[in-house]
């Protein structure tokens, strides 16, 4: 693109730093989501499965498939909610724990290389500049707002 747009920074950025995690997660025959979802977990007491998926912003099916992958390695067993009999809470095994600690290892690593580059400044701007953005969008302040202005 000629003139890069807002969107497409965020977009190729984020591709990047996805492709950045996948390629370390492949060499332990794991991904991204996984990595992501052994940090979502709460070590101690579990999460429940049903607030997961929003806390990760993934859709239903792919958490499926992710809490599936991950319970047929060994990283997690599902335990019934004793609050709720109806709901499961996701608890991390010991192999799992242990993978949560190379996947946190992994996220501290790329953290430190971007605050060794980026000035504190910088990097509360461009929070800053995120924190908008997200706000705008749980709002409906971009298309309603213009939709709205058209009647």
């Amino acid at each position: 693109m000629k003139e890069k747009t807002i969107d497409y920074i965020f977009r190729t950025t984020w591709l990047a730093i996805n492709k950045m995690y996948n390629e370390e997660a492949a060499q332990f025959e794991t991904t991204m989501a996984t990595g992501f979802a052994l940090l979502s977990i709460d070590q101690e007491h579990g999460t429940p499965s049903t607030s997961l998926g929003p806390k990760m912003g993934m859709e239903a099916t792919s958490l499926s498939r992710t809490l599936k992958t991950m319970e047929e390695k060994g990283l997690i067993e599902r335990r019934p909610n004793p609050e709720d009999g109806r709901g499961v809470i996701i608890h991390l095994t010991d192999f799992g724990k242990e993978k949560r600690a190379y996947s946190r290892e992994k996220v501290l690593t790329f953290n430190e290389a971007v605050k060794n580059n980026i000035s504190a400044e910088e990097l509360a701007s461009f929070h800053k500049v995120a924190e908008v953005i997200n706000n705008m969008i749980a709002n409906k302040q971009i298309y309603n707002q213009k939709e709205n202005s058209l009647k």
